[in-house]
């Protein structure tokens, strides 16, 4: 499953930048949480549609994952690789674990900033200024992928938000934890759009076909497998996706879509993944030792 994971995340990217070339983005990513957000409310309902599992509630938190964790980040995505390639979107995701860091220290209790994670976040900080430095700004020559590049990192940052804020929810269904926030997401990102590139367009039907692969297998279908594997195996184990996700982005952008394999994005990779191997060592050492 997390072998699945790590693909389906990683071709992401990959159906973005193809999709792009007959929607816009903003509508990519409000046609991508439309048809996640339906399927996903379909599975809940089927399992009763619970939510709160004690008198607990946070719906302002809910609220704030269901922009940070779907309708602001995609719109970001969208727009960010219309000027950046679909593998440096890729290694930017894989930043998030860092980025989780410094933030879990001061807002989740229990969740410190040890030594060895400070050096884990200090290696994969270098990696991350490599990857927006000047040889990576120059790879294309045109003017507005430095913003591309900042939107994708802008994206990953809204992912480690909206997953420090979600550890400090009260007690919540699994499903129903992936279905609101979803739904949330639809209504910031609809009136947003229709703002921004008017009435909601009619793909044709090859983009429609992505745009429908995007909700369902990575947005929906993946969150709910995201479930499972948390349920079965651990988030510790989880945590291996992201591994993957980058190392699929950055090769499916070579052989599929002939992008350029710049020594600065090697370089980052290296960097940022070796970061989060160190932050997470103890956690991976005692998962592989049991």
């Amino acid at each position: 499953m997390v072998g699945s994971l790590g693909l389906v995340w990683g071709a992401t990217f990959l159906f973005i930048e193809i999709a792009l070339h007959g929607i816009t983005p903003f509508w990519l990513a409000a046609y991508r949480i439309g048809f996640a957000a339906l399927l996903t409310l379909a599975v809940w309902a089927l399992r009763g549609g619970g939510l709160w599992l004690t008198e607990a509630r946070n719906w302002p938190s809910l609220i704030l994952i269901g922009v940070l964790s779907s309708g602001l980040p995609f719109m970001l995505l969208g727009w960010g690789q219309q000027y950046a390639t679909s593998g440096f979107a890729g290694v930017s995701m894989a930043a998030v674990a860092l980025m989780v860091l410094p933030l879990a220290h001061f807002l989740v209790p229990g969740e410190r900033m040890t030594a060895r994670r400070a050096v884990g976040f200090a290696v994969g900080f270098v990696g991350v200024v490599v990857l927006i430095g000047p040889e990576a700004l120059q790879a294309s020559g045109n003017a507005m992928e430095p913003w591309g590049r900042l939107a994708c990192l802008g994206a990953a940052c809204c992912y480690a938000v909206s997953s420090v804020t979600m550890r400090r929810l009260p007690p919540i269904d699994a499903i129903g934890l992936a279905a609101v926030p979803l739904v949330v997401g639809a209504l910031f990102v609809l009136p947003v759009a229709w703002a921004q590139e008017g009435p909601p367009p009619l793909p044709h039907g090859q983009t429609l076909a992505i745009l429908a692969v995007l909700g369902l297998l990575p947005t929906a279908g993946a969150n709910l497998l995201r479930v499972l594997v948390i349920r079965s195996a651990g988030p510790v184990f989880m945590s291996l996706t992201n591994y993957q996700v980058p190392l699929w982005s950055v090769a499916l952008g070579v052989i599929v879509l002939g992008e350029p394999l710049h020594a600065s994005l090697l370089v980052a990779l290296v960097l940022i993944l070796a970061g989060v191997f160190l932050s997470q060592w103890g956690a991976l050492k005692r998962l592989f030792l049991r």
